[in-house]
């Protein structure tokens, strides 16, 4: 993805709260588009190889979540946080990282990871295809900034994490609204 492109249109299946459902498991399906999460907002997008794995779980998405108000300072609306994984693990995830301000996305088929060219496979680890760690400031469903991590391949041994990381996408934040003063 290049600035400029818009995103994939694509339908994830997630599972929501429902109060109206009684029992230990008070979630139903519910299908969100792309247009869904991005239409009129200015958000960021990261995604991680997997839910609960060690720098997903120890730095990225808990660094994106304590650090969501300064991005809201700088004209962020939301910040979304995807993976190929099922919504089952994705809110399972979410729950073990007491998420307040980051939203999880769950590319279960990993269909919008495809299409965005990230879809790596990582049958090496036991993973099957996975993301790619990159992150994304989209406007309005277009791609405002791209930040992938270098030398994207399959079976890598390696997880490079550093361009994506939340503290140089804010510093992009923060040049962008210095220009735009």
């Amino acid at each position: 993805m290049k600035k400029g492109q818009r995103l994939p249109d694509v339908t994830f299946k997630t599972r929501v709260r429902d109060e109206t459902i009684e029992g230990p498991n008070p979630y139903r399906w519910e299908d969100k588009t792309t247009e869904d999460y991005f239409a009129g907002k200015r958000v960021i997008l990261f995604s991680l190889p997997g839910a609960f794995t060690p720098t997903c779980s120890t730095y990225q998405l808990p660094d994106y979540e304590k650090m969501f108000y300064e991005f809201q300072e700088l004209g962020i609306d939301k910040i979304y946080c995807m993976s190929v994984n099922d919504a089952f693990v994705m809110n399972a995830w979410a729950k073990d990282q007491n998420l307040s301000n980051v939203t999880v996305i769950p590319d279960g088929s990993g269909k919008f990871t495809e299409q965005v060219g990230m879809l790596v496979t990582k049958d090496n680890l036991g993973f099957g295809s996975r993301s790619w760690r990159y992150a994304v400031v989209v406007d309005d469903g277009v791609v405002e900034a791209w930040f992938g991590e270098p030398s994207q391949r399959d079976e890598a041994d390696d997880d490079p994490y550093e361009i994506s990381s939340p503290q140089n996408v804010i510093q992009y934040c923060r040049n962008r609204k210095v220009e735009a003063a």
